[in-house]
């Protein structure tokens, strides 16, 4: 059994003792793939001396998050982007629109947002979207986007029925992460009426703790308690979750 993590900031954790602790219990939890992506000009090199560390293991993404998005957010680009010709890159991500704490740099979210998005296309790259409290403007530049390459996974999926029919309707994946665990959610229940085939698995570790850790610090192997809830839901085997979660993962990044 393989399992996918398609969504972690485990490069967060420095201390090299540590981390290989990181890294065994997700062995040991069968996460055998992780899938990393950045936030900012800083995050580049973190994720990178993680990859360095574990290749065999950890696929780098890069993109500027929309929480990242500033005055500077041209700058802070023109750090990131020459690291996408100097370094095999499976995404552009994490990119898109965050309302959640600030609506102060909307403009500049969507400018930013539609820039990677270009990046992804002239690289044939999917895209790894981030989206709090801004569905109607993320698919409205999804729609404006859209064409035979506009591709990837809409992360940490949390939405309705209809917004995630909207979403796999473009062809993107839903990222699920420890947010179908918690009781009062509601994923658990409209996650059985969306296609596994649709579906992917993630952490988005240290943030967003499936139950039983939840309110404790995040890590990937912890995607097992998302897989085994997922299984619970479509009543197949965590084995056959991971199976089709990982083909998946493959079809959007192509390893």
């Amino acid at each position: 059994m393989v399992l996918t993590d398609t969504h972690t900031h485990l490069y967060y954790e420095t201390d090299e003792a540590k981390r290989m602790q990181l890294m065994h219990r997700c062995r040991d939890n069968s996460v055998d793939r992780l899938f990393l992506p950045n936030v900012d000009a800083a995050s580049v090199p973190l994720m990178f001396d993680l990859l360095n560390a574990y290749p065999g293991n950890c696929y780098p993404m890069l993109g500027l998050h929309p929480c990242s998005v500033k005055d500077s957010w041209e700058e802070e680009l023109t750090v990131i982007q020459p690291a996408l010709y100097q370094h095999k890159i499976y995404a552009i991500g994490e990119i898109g629109i965050d309302l959640y704490w600030d609506k102060t740099f909307l403009t500049e979210q969507i400018r930013a947002f539609k820039l990677q998005i270009n990046w992804a296309k002239n690289l044939k790259l999917p895209i790894v979207i981030h989206c709090r409290d801004a569905f109607d403007e993320v698919y409205q530049v999804l729609l404006d986007e859209q064409d035979e390459n506009l591709r990837g996974i809409f992360h940490c999926f949390a939405g309705s029925l209809e917004q995630a029919n909207k979403i796999t309707d473009l062809g993107f994946y839903l990222g699920i992460g420890g947010v179908v665990t918690y009781k009062n959610a509601g994923l658990d229940k409209i996650l059985p009426q969306i296609d596994l085939k649709h579906v992917v698995l993630e952490t988005d570790s240290p943030y967003l703790t499936p139950v039983p850790y939840r309110g404790k610090p995040n890590e990937s192997s912890y995607l097992i308690y998302v897989a085994e809830k997922v299984a619970e839901l479509y009543q197949i085997s965590v084995e056959q979750v991971a199976n089709i979660t990982t083909d998946n993962s493959k079809k959007v990044f192509g390893v």
